[in-house]
């Protein structure tokens, strides 16, 4: 069993889930990096180690029951705790929102909101032993109603997120339930849980067009992934503070 604190990002082979892997990992956790992709996995494994960091491949893929649940027996073999958990693996499929049929929509849903379920559930008694757990899950600004109806934005200008902000909005209320859920159980209470939007970052998601690095757009993921006790849970974030739901 390791002694350090352990973090698992989920979706941190590339973009700001390595950007925050790294940066977690620099506060002296062991950090599991969640990749769907092995060589992928490995490859940004073995960069984080190059650095002297602490850092270990976790195969996952959040849309399978049977990789989650053996992501998470391994953890609990190795570490016996989860004291950091980051909801950050996700798609996102640009296309006229008129054009969007049933079918379209479902590979969005399943990963952005039913793998965050599927992860959180599997974690929840390794979260529950830790002695500080926090919870992140990564959202976006144009997740927010604010935002998406406010005349001149770019986010009220645009639909072709349609499907990917919708989803957002939902592990926004999934993670307000969440709270509301942890607070109510003596087992959990010490959950702390927040949705983070990096901002317009420059990933694969935008095809690189966003005005932060991968750096910058880890910094309020990791902030909240590290708050102290007495720090809010159930609440909506960027790097600047509270955003509007």
């Amino acid at each position: 069993m390791t002694t350090r604190p352990v973090a698992l990002v989920t979706g941190a082979n590339k973009g700001i889930g390595l950007a925050t892997a790294r940066r977690l990992a620099e506060r002296g956790m062991t950090v599991l990096v969640g990749s769907r992709d092995p060589w992928r996995g490995a490859d940004a494994v073995l960069r984080l180690q190059a650095d002297g960091l602490d850092a270990r491949l976790l195969v996952l893929d959040i849309t399978d029951d049977a990789s989650v649940a053996a992501a998470a027996a391994r953890l609990d073999a190795e570490h016996g705790h989860l004291d950091v958990l980051v909801n950050n693996a996700g798609v996102l499929v640009r296309r006229h929102a008129l054009d969007v049929a049933a079918d379209d929509a479902r590979a969005e849903l399943e990963t952005n909101v039913v793998g965050l379920v599927r992860v959180v559930h599997a974690m929840l008694p390794l979260l529950r032993r830790a002695e500080a757990p926090r919870v992140v899950n990564v959202s976006s600004d144009s997740a927010s109603f604010a935002a998406t109806t406010q005349e001149g934005s770019m986010f009220a200008a645009s639909h072709e997120s349609f499907v990917y902000s919708a989803a957002k909005a939902a592990v926004n209320m999934l993670t307000v339930k969440y709270a509301q859920a942890f607070r109510a159980d003596p087992e959990l209470r010490h959950v702390l849980v927040n949705a983070v939007t990096p901002g317009y970052t420059a990933t694969d998601l935008n095809g690189f067009r966003g005005a932060k690095s991968t750096e910058e757009g880890a910094r309020a993921i990791v902030r909240w992934a590290t708050v102290g006790p007495g720090a809010p849970s159930g609440g909506f974030y960027d790097d600047a503070g509270p955003v509007p739901w």
